[in-house]
């Protein structure tokens, strides 16, 4: 079910992107992903395997700022896409899990 859909423009996705990648950049993503903890699974991981992904995704609206981006692990990620968190919350108790994308 997707709850809300917003029309942004190609313009603004490629300026979100670009200022993720000079977020990516910081000290402070930088010391987010040497703790090695997947935000949605809460697994651990070596801090190269986690990617940065946006709460709110950039294409639903979301912005590219320290409170909306969280180090995330490839799995949960790919899963993710473009769910909002009630979204991916409905997605796992969907899968019998109540949530994270680790195993039980």
């Amino acid at each position: 079910m997707d709850y809300f859909i917003i029309e942004v423009s190609e313009e603004e996705v490629r300026r979100e992107r670009e200022k993720a990648r000079e977020l990516r950049r910081s000290q402070w993503w930088k010391n987010r992903v040497a703790k090695g903890v997947c935000h949605w699974c809460q697994g651990k991981f070596p801090p190269a395997e986690l990617s940065m992904d946006h709460i709110v995704p950039v294409i639903r609206g979301g912005k590219s700022a320290k409170g909306n981006v969280v180090p995330c692990c490839k799995e949960c990620n790919n899963k993710k896409k473009h769910m909002l968190p009630i979204e991916w919350q409905e997605y796992l108790e969907g899968m019998g899990r109540d949530g994270g994308a680790g195993t039980d």
